[in-house]
Order: C-alpha cells, then structure tokens, then sequence
C-alpha cells in the first residue's frame, strides 16, 4: 500500500511554479489536495475577494481533474481530520507569514504533532520570505531602500517545473462543494492561473517597457493589473521577477521595485504584526483626528465618491465599479482623507480592504500608512498631496474622471479637475467641494504639532 500526504492550499491556487508539490512527492507516493473554508478569513472578506477565490477554486479543481477536496471550518481541527482519515504523514504548505497565518499555522502544525503528524513548510508566498533578509547588525529592516539592497543581493531561487502531473492525486469524499458567486456589482478579472500568465505575458510583452512613465496615468492601461493574481498565488512572484531578468529597461526595474515593496510591506508585517491595526510610529498616537457626525458626514462622502473633488470621486467610484483602483490614484483618495478629512487612516484601510478585489493586509495597511505618515520610510507628514493638482498631472486630459464619474462627462480637458469654475457652475448633479483644500491642508500641518511634540 502506498503514502499519502496533503497539500494544503491556502494562497497559492497554482499548479505551475510550486515547490510544495515536489516536497509532497518526494515524502509520498501520492497525495490529497485541500482548501479550508476558514470563517476566520472568509468573515472579514469582501463580496469580490470572496466571489474570486471561489472562481479560482473552480479553476483549480478543474485542473487537477476534480480532485480538491474542500472543507470548512477551523484548520487546527479540520486538517488533523483530513490527515488522519487518509493516513497523511505530512502535510504540505507555502509558509505563511502573516499575523493570522502565523498564529493558525502554529496551531495546526501543534496538532497535528499531537496525532505523530508532520505539518512541512517549503516556501512561501514571496520571491524572499519575510524576515530572511536582515541588516549587518542583524536587526530587521525599517527603510524601504536598505531593504531593496540586500533583497536584491540576496536574490531567490527559479521557479519550480512543476505541472498537475507532479503529484498523483487521490479523490476523498466526504468534503464540501464550492460556494456559489458572492453577488458584486464589480467587474472583476478572470479568475484563472492561465489568466494571470497571459495578462503577465502582455504586460511583459508590451506593457513593461512604457511601465516607468505611464504607471501614475490613470487614464492609460499603464499598470500590469497583477496585483490579485499575486493576492491569491495565480502565479507567484519568482516567476515574474525571471521574465524581467531578460528585460533590461528602466521601467522593468522601476516594475521589479514595485514588487520589492510588496515584499518589504510583508516582512514590516511580519516584525510588527501589530502595525495592521496600529500606528507604526507611535507618535502619531497624539495625532488628534476629526470625530463626529461631521467626520461621519465625511466619511461617507468619500466612500460614494461625492467629495466634490473629480480625482477622489472618480478612483472611490473605480473602487465599486472594479473592486480595484489606480495605485496613483489610491495615494490621492488616502490623502485626501487622513489629511483634508483628518480621520484615521484604518477607516480607509477597512474600506479598501472590504470593496478590493486584490486586498492584501500588508500591502493595504502599511501603504496607508505610507500616506498617513505613520509608517516606514514613510511620506512625510507635511506633504500633503492637492486633488487637483494631482488630477490635472496625472490624468491631464480628465479622461479618467469623465470616465468615472458621468456627472462631469460634458467637460472637455483638465477643466473638469475644477469644475466650480466652469462659465455655468458645477454641473447639476455633481456636489460642492465637502471641504475647502487649503484651509484643511493647514489645519494638518497645524495637528501634526502633536506628533512633533510627543517626539520631543
């Protein structure tokens, strides 16, 4: 009689480029593929993150010929089950370095060692895990650039030849099906593995070469799109970052940055788990922030994109038309609420992170702390970014805002950034500015006082 191992999937819905399908081969003859339906990941989710994991899970068992066996419940109570049922030694797993992955991981691999099981980690998520890079001095990094030096030098393996023919896969009954679609009124992308490598092929193909200079134009397709086939490991990071040895430009290493900073938000999260909730620097405790029925008036102005300001209205309105928004414009609408609202950034962060379709924890968090000015290598607090300076820069013609925002679809050119000075007024539909930008740009600066003083 042959073994048997598990692997588990978590945020790797991949069979190309997995390196747990070689550990689980090499330790058995053959093995069983398992998603957990976790409720304490799937409860916090958002309609469109949920709708495209279950696509993807679709996808995926389609690919290993409808053998995913899919379970719901707590994992250090239902992988044990699935382990002991089918007589697994191991199981299997990317390692996962987040504040919950960590704490569920220690729990599954303690119980499982309590039925004489094995919980085996190969990999993780990220081209260099969280933590594996550290300073001379051995501490953790803390600034972005430092950082990017030794995780270059350090460099990371290709990627893994691996197929749905690495592993021998057993059927086992007795699992759940899929969830049905969560209803979203988003149009969300394809949610295949041969999706990401096709959108990553034209990128690379056409898009990469001109990504230096287009990616802060909102109105261009400027951006590789990336982003959610990375959130749920459609293709991992490895495989990209070998395609971009072979393109030499500067915006592939402007691109190859970008996914640098997605690996330093992970290991800033991993130091500090506390960060996704918590100011990074604690000084910005003292910062004193709007409260209110006004900051809730605000509040929700912004979240329905009816600030009254074209650039802010028309990325919060991207965000509910495509569970996603422009990277620049994710800078300008973050801004604008921590520092023309001045209301916590977490507000923000909740927001993104309920209605974006590639919401990713330390990715989300700690670039909106970037903005806030609380976090590592942070912007500093007293820039401030202009809505519409911002709007007549990066999207110069107003296509962008025209194109999310209908009210001012008759406006021709960079007016529409400015639409209370147009010959007839602001056209009907459209509200007046919420707050009057100057004045609250000040009145920032003014309330940064206190974390100047509680550094002091």
């Amino acid at each position: 009689m042959g073994t048997t191992a598990v692997v588990w999937f978590r945020r790797d819905l991949r069979v190309r480029d997995q390196p747990i399908f070689l550990a689980a081969a090499d330790a058995a003859d053959s093995a069983v593929a398992l998603f957990v339906l976790d409720p304490a990941l799937l409860g916090p989710a958002g309609g469109a993150r949920l709708t495209f994991l279950y696509r993807t899970l679709r996808s995926l068992d389609a690919a290993l010929g409808g053998k995913l066996h899919v379970v719901e419940g707590d994992p250090a109570e239902v992988v044990p089950a699935v382990a002991r049922a089918v007589g697994a030694a191991t199981v299997h797993v990317a390692a996962d370095y987040g504040p919950y992955g960590t704490r569920r991981d220690e729990a599954v691999e303690q119980a499982l060692a309590d039925d004489g099981r094995e919980l085996v980690r190969t990999g993780s998520p990220y081209a260099v895990a969280p933590g594996r890079v550290r300073k001379t001095d051995g501490g953790a990094f803390r600034v972005f650039t430092p950082y990017r030096r030794a995780w270059d030098e350090h460099g990371w393996r290709g990627p893994a030849q691996t197929d749905t023919g690495t592993v021998e896969w057993l059927d086992h009954n007795g699992g759940v099906a899929i969830p049905d679609d969560v209803p979203v009124a988003a149009d969300l992308p394809e949610a295949t593995e041969e999706a990401a490598h096709e959108r990553w092929q034209e990128f690379v193909d056409d898009g990469v070469a001109h990504y230096g200079d287009e990616r802060n134009r909102p109105d261009r397709d400027g951006t590789s799109r990336m982003s959610v086939y990375l959130k749920f490991g459609l293709i991992h990071p490895r495989t990209m970052l070998a395609d971009l040895v072979r393109r030499r430009s500067g915006s592939a290493q402007v691109y190859r940055t970008e996914i640098a900073w997605r690996e330093f938000y992970a290991d800033i999260l991993f130091q500090r788990p506390d960060s996704a909730r918590k100011n990074y620097d604690t000084a910005f405790d003292a910062l004193p922030l709007a409260s209110g029925k006004a900051a809730d008036a605000h509040f929700e102005a912004w979240c329905e994109g009816r600030t009254g300001f074209p650039i802010v209205d028309a990325g919060m309105r991207q965000l509910r038309a495509q569970a996603w928004m422009h990277n620049r414009v994710r800078m300008i609408v973050a801004s604008f609420l921590v520092k023309d609202l001045h209301l916590p950034w977490w507000w923000g962060a909740h927001h993104f992170m309920q209605l974006l379709v590639d919401g990713d924890l330390a990715s989300n968090q700690h670039g909106w702390q970037w903005t806030a000015g609380s976090g590592t290598d942070a912007s500093p607090y007293f820039r401030v970014f202009n809505p519409i300076t911002q709007g007549e820069k990066f999207d110069p013609d107003g296509a962008y805002v025209r194109r999310f925002v209908p009210e001012l679809a008759g406006v021709q050119g960079k007016a529409v950034h400015q639409p209370w000075n147009l010959p007839d007024g602001i056209p009907d539909g459209y509200p007046e500015p919420i707050v009057d930008h100057k004045a609250e740009r000040l009145e920032a600066l003014a309330r940064y006082e206190a974390v100047k003083s509680a550094r002091s």
